[in-house]
């Protein structure tokens, strides 16, 4: 992935609803040039689709929690994604290091909804104990910008 990669990426972040034409204008290339570059990303991984970003609270899920998990035993990361997987509430999860197993993201409803999430969490056999800790407001939120890591 070269500089212009990373330019077309930005113009995608900032709005990838743009034409490869407009994204063409801002990187200085054809848009069949900038087509062929976007496929190649999507090919080699680098881009991993496009989507809507939708407001979790306009859909009625605006309360959030981050919940530590705590397995019983050694649990193999493949094993608590199946477990977490059938969990609508379960929006992402991550292995961590440190004391916990892994870090569980969920949204609901509201705090009965969240309530009735995490005893769900709680109850799967994997699990041993959990902590939570319930969002109160979002201070930022942004998409990784390309080349930002390679200063």
């Amino acid at each position: 992935m070269n500089t212009l990669d990373q330019r077309i990426i930005s113009c995608l972040v900032a709005n990838a609803r743009s034409s490869y034409a407009e994204i063409g204008k801002v990187v200085g290339l054809s848009a069949p040039a900038v087509k062929r570059r976007v496929d190649r990303l999507l090919d080699t991984g680098v881009l991993r689709g496009f989507t809507a970003v939708v407001d979790p609270e306009a859909l009625g899920w605006g309360t959030e929690a981050f919940v530590e998990v705590h397995c019983h035993g050694n649990v193999a990361p493949a094993r608590i994604r199946a477990h977490l997987e059938p969990l609508p509430e379960v929006v992402a999860a991550y292995t961590v290091s440190g004391a916990a197993d892994a870090i569980v993201h969920l949204r609901a409803a509201d705090i009965h909804h969240l309530e009735d999430a995490l005893e769900r969490l709680r109850g799967l056999e994997i699990i041993d104990r959990t902590v939570s800790t319930v969002v109160l407001s979002t201070l930022l939120e942004r998409s990784p910008e390309p080349g930002a890591g390679s200063q």
